[in-house]
């Protein structure tokens, strides 16, 4: 079992940043990677971004590409998603969840542990 508790989301301008944490614990020595995704109201949940719990390996959504990253403090066993230059249509209920076995990373079928989810406002 692992559990996941994300924190960070709130509202900001179109422009500006947040960062969003994503703190592990239970079975972390079991996980393959850390994801980030996105449901906004009357949408489907998509992809953001994601890293390999060990080796550093990540990817990301094209449309946050060069705006978002992802991160994994390892002493803290928390995954970081630091997002810049905010857009409106960023505007998304944000969770992390873990994969523990090998998968799509883009997936949402891949992982296995979900957070509660955190929400982000980007007012224009």
């Amino acid at each position: 079992q692992v559990q996941l508790v994300e924190s960070g989301g709130g509202l900001v301008q179109a422009g500006g940043s947040l960062r969003l944490s994503c703190a592990a614990s239970g079975s972390i020595f079991s996980i393959n990677a850390m994801g980030w995704f996105r449901q906004a109201p009357g949408k489907e949940r998509e992809f953001v971004a994601v890293r390999s719990w060990n080796g550093g390996l990540t990817s990301y959504a094209d449309s946050v590409k060069g705006r978002f990253t992802i991160s994994r403090d390892n002493a803290k066993n928390t995954v970081y998603l630091q997002m810049n230059s905010l857009k409106a249509e960023d505007t998304a209920v944000y969770s992390c969840a873990a994969m523990m076995s090998g998968g799509i990373w883009s997936r949402t079928g891949a992982y296995d542990y979900w957070g509660q989810g955190t929400q982000v406002t980007v007012s224009s």
